[in-house]
């Protein structure tokens, strides 16, 4: 079995979506296209747009329900999404700058500057 292609490396998928066809886990050989998703939110398909190169957003995992997308690399300077998969209307961005971490609210309303505590805060307050 060969490594994993980085993700910033990984071909576009734009195959049709539906919610139940995004996977638990990160895809290993290609990143899922936001626009792929017959349900993607305007917000969602706009998380790249004030980002140098405006970079395309794409399906990254579910972390306790959460559907969390990534506009640009994941050592930035992008952008991820947590998105509510049972109310679009219910996200949360963490930003990333040029190397250096911007930071996020969590859904508990907390201002988070470390990732790992943006992600601790949607394992703490899960959606399913």
């Amino acid at each position: 079995m060969g490594q994993a292609i980085p993700a910033d490396k990984r071909p576009f998928d734009y195959s049709p979506v539906s919610l139940g066809d995004l996977p638990d886990t990160p895809t290993r050989d290609r990143n899922i296209a936001a626009v792929a998703w017959d349900a993607a939110p305007t917000e969602l398909l706009q998380l790249g747009a004030d980002i140098e190169g405006k970079p395309e957003p794409y399906f990254k995992r579910r972390i306790f329900g959460w559907l969390v997308w990534l506009a640009g690399p994941s050592r930035g300077p992008g952008r991820y999404m947590a998105l509510n998969p049972l109310d679009h209307s219910e996200f949360y961005f963490f930003d990333l700058g040029g190397g250096e971490t911007v930071g996020g609210e969590g859904p508990d309303r907390e201002w988070h500057s470390s990732f790992r505590a943006w992600k601790e805060s949607l394992r703490d307050d899960p959606r399913k």
